[in-house]
């Protein structure tokens, strides 16, 4: 069962991932943000640098949001879903539909201030008396220092608007030309990465050094050496819709995230107590394999 989840966690959060090393090279190439935040015609003059990196500092200010997601990983095949979050407090929701074993399932991961949940649907319920979720005490993850997302449990939290900033690193990147997402009138960029330049822009704050560190190790561990990125802009200069692709051995990469909402309501609660199996609990009295 602990591979199911794992495998099932690791493609629910493939689209995080992916942003999760965009902030690397956020570069404070332009201006504020204008006070109101209203569209301007100055917008529209701006350089491809100066409009990705405007859209990113915007983005940077989201306290809640809501996204679809859709697209393949190497390595777990295509993926698609949809993810609200809150960031302060932190709460995160994805609803995902993917490849686990060979097979397409649907699955949820709830993350809360005090513990993750994951759903397995039919097939956990089957092993665990009719309970569809698993819950992860937070405290108990940290006490045992690991995690049933593996090398993915640090990307679970991560505001996928806010790491934008990547694309300002590209040297190609260039304007391609207005056009409609989701009825949403945007003016789309892209350009081309390696991880090498992305490496050369991590910044000198410890913190986030280390945190962008791990997500350009996960780039490596894919096989994926060079990103192309296409950003979706709104007249508001907020990113309204982010493409990455890359070729690995293990398959393609190719993830496309359509953001719905900013700054509305987002509640996230944990799931009934009938329908859960703590795992702290259920850990209990097991004794350990010789």
């Amino acid at each position: 069962m602990k591979t199911m989840y794992r495998n099932a966690a690791a493609a629910a959060l493939a689209g995080a991932l992916v942003w999760g090393m965009a902030a690397c090279s956020a570069q404070t190439e332009s201006g504020k943000p204008a006070a109101d935040g209203k569209a301007t015609t100055k917008s529209v003059e701006m350089s491809p640098v100066a409009a990705v990196q405007k859209a990113a500092d915007n983005n940077e200010k989201i306290t809640s949001l809501s996204y679809t997601m859709k697209g393949s990983v190497p390595g777990e095949g295509s993926i698609s879903g949809e993810a609200a979050m809150s960031i302060k407090p932190l709460a995160v929701q994805m609803k995902m539909r993917g490849e686990v074993d060979g097979k397409q399932q649907e699955f949820e991961i709830r993350l809360t201030s005090d513990a993750m949940y994951m759903n397995g649907g039919k097939e956990a319920a089957a092993e665990m008396d009719g309970k569809s979720w698993i819950k992860f005490p937070m405290a108990a993850l940290a006490k045992s220092g690991e995690s049933p997302l593996g090398g993915l449990s640090s990307q679970v939290d991560k505001n996928p608007a806010a790491e934008s900033g990547a694309l300002t690193a590209a040297k190609d990147l260039k304007k391609v030309g207005e056009e409609t997402v989701d009825g949403v009138a945007t003016t789309r960029y892209t350009g081309t990465l390696t991880l090498e330049q992305m490496a050369a822009a991590l910044g000198d704050d410890p913190k986030a050094r280390e945190k962008r560190e791990k997500t350009l190790k996960a780039y490596k561990d894919m096989g994926v050496d060079r990103l192309t990125m296409d950003m979706w802009i709104d007249g508001e200069d907020h990113t309204k819709q982010f493409r990455t692709r890359g070729e690995s051995k293990k398959g393609p990469l190719d993830l496309t995230i359509t953001f719905e909402d900013f700054n509305k309501p987002v509640g996230i609660k944990a799931p009934p107590a009938s329908e859960t199996v703590d795992l702290a609990e259920m850990m209990k009295g097991v004794q350990p394999a010789a």
